[in-house]
């Protein structure tokens, strides 16, 4: 008991002398600005802080709810330059990039998306995740969300 009384005055000394934490920042909410994509209930980017939270996105034709034709390389070329488009809007670009998840149609496409994704992002990569998707909306092969900084 002895040795437990000085810990607990130590401890109390020093939660007096702590300060409150500083409150979060709040969130700012960014609405696309695409006719069509607002339609949709969601938000394309939401900053909290410094820090950039993008909605997924898939290969659509800027300003649709049109998927590129062509596959795999096309929908993660086109989703990338939506995600590319969606962080300059925002203030941040893509090597302020800190977090990517992928969602992939078919996981076998793995390896040819890393093609199109080298093209957009270089060591030292975000990090990332990637999944395979039992349906990824309006049918495409691929959506990317990121996390970024301001």
């Amino acid at each position: 008991m002895r040795r437990l009384i000085p810990l607990l005055l130590l401890s109390a000394a020093a939660c007096a002398g702590a300060q409150a934490p500083a409150a979060s920042p709040a969130p700012v909410f960014f609405a696309a600005p695409d006719s069509a994509l607002r339609s949709l209930p969601f938000t394309e980017a939401v900053a909290v802080g410094n820090v950039l939270y993008l909605a997924g996105q898939i290969g659509v034709i800027p300003g649709t709810l049109t998927v590129v034709p062509g596959g795999l390389e096309a929908e993660a070329t086109q989703a990338l330059e939506n995600i590319k488009g969606v962080l300059e809007r925002h203030g941040s670009s893509l090597d302020r990039v800190v977090k990517c998840t992928v969602f992939l149609a078919d996981m076998k496409e793995w390896a040819d998306f890393n093609v199109v994704y080298r093209r957009y992002f270089k060591p030292p990569f975000p990090a990332r995740s990637a999944l395979g998707a039992n349906g990824i909306a309006l049918g495409a092969r691929v959506e990317v969300e990121c996390i970024a900084t301001r």
